[in-house]
């Protein structure tokens, strides 16, 4: 069975703090982002240089459970097939645990055989472990990722 790219954070903050942080998207995740990210429906464009184009729409929204963005479009300029993103979900899940907040990060469809595989999952790690996590436990998001 091929593996979708997954990770999780835990936080202290409560379900709903965490859930209005994820849909905070121009926060946490570094690059351009045009359009709303808040509510059912809504749909937003992502640009990260010349590198990055993706459209979301926001597909699944429970509060203080769960999000989930359908990736509409997409051109990823660094591999052959600049569209691997196109038809994936990206799903934020959200659990209480030990008065705790675990937050499942999987983005479906986002599989070893992508050209793309290795280098977004390790964005991914790293924008949800570091940023995501920063913003919801501080307010402060990174903007600006490592990698160029």
């Amino acid at each position: 069975m091929e593996q979708d790219f997954t990770t999780s954070i835990q936080v202290d903050q409560t379900p709903m703090e965490a859930f209005n942080a994820i849909n905070n998207v121009r926060a946490w995740w570094p690059g351009e982002i045009e359009g709303s990210t808040k509510k059912l429906n809504d749909e937003f464009i992502y640009r990260y240089k010349k590198i990055h184009y993706s459209r979301q729409k926001l597909i699944e929204v429970i509060p203080g459970k769960k999000v989930v963005w359908l990736v509409t479009d997409s051109s990823l300029n660094f591999v052959e097939n600049k569209s691997e993103w196109t038809g994936t979900k990206i799903i934020f899940e959200l659990f209480e645990k030990d008065n705790k907040t675990q937050i499942r990060f999987t983005h479906l469809g986002l599989v070893p055989k992508y050209e793309c595989f290795d280098s977004c999952s390790n964005a991914w790690a790293d924008i949800i472990r570091n940023s995501l996590r920063s913003f919801i436990t501080t307010g402060e998001g990174h903007t600006s990722l490592k990698q160029a």
